[in-house]
């Protein structure tokens, strides 16, 4: 069994970063990936970055450019540095592992592991 546990709550205002971090503990394979969800009141739960142990990055269309996924192996944690922040960002943030490489679509079915949250909130 992983577990996945996350850290770096933060609130800012329009145009600031933040970064949050997780990391994966229990049974790593070799192929382990993980990633980064996120979810607005009253929205469905959406995929932002993945990352893996082959070095594939991908991202979500709306934070390209904004948002950077980053892993380390060794430890198996996982950053993701966010700039530019805009209030439609604000969101809880999950974060997700499994043990395959990224998925082609970044959608929830796709991660086996999961962890508690922690609250992103950008003010304008």
């Amino acid at each position: 069994q992983v577990q996945v546990v996350e850290s770096g709550v933060g609130s800012v205002q329009a145009g600031g970063s933040l970064r949050v971090s997780c990391v994966a503990s229990g049974y790593i394979g070799a192929r382990f990936s993980m990633g980064w969800f996120r979810q607005a009141p009253g929205k469905q739960r959406e995929g932002v970055a993945c990352t893996g142990s082959d070095g594939m990055t991908s991202y979500a269309d709306s934070v390209k450019g904004r948002f950077t996924i980053s892993k380390e192996n060794a430890k198996n944690t996982l950053d993701l540095q966010m700039n530019s922040l805009q209030p439609e960002d604000t969101a809880m943030y999950y974060c997700a592992a499994r043990d395959l490489p990224c998925p082609r679509e970044l959608v929830e079915s796709r991660f086996d592991y999961w962890g508690q949250g922690t609250q992103v909130t950008v003010s304008s």
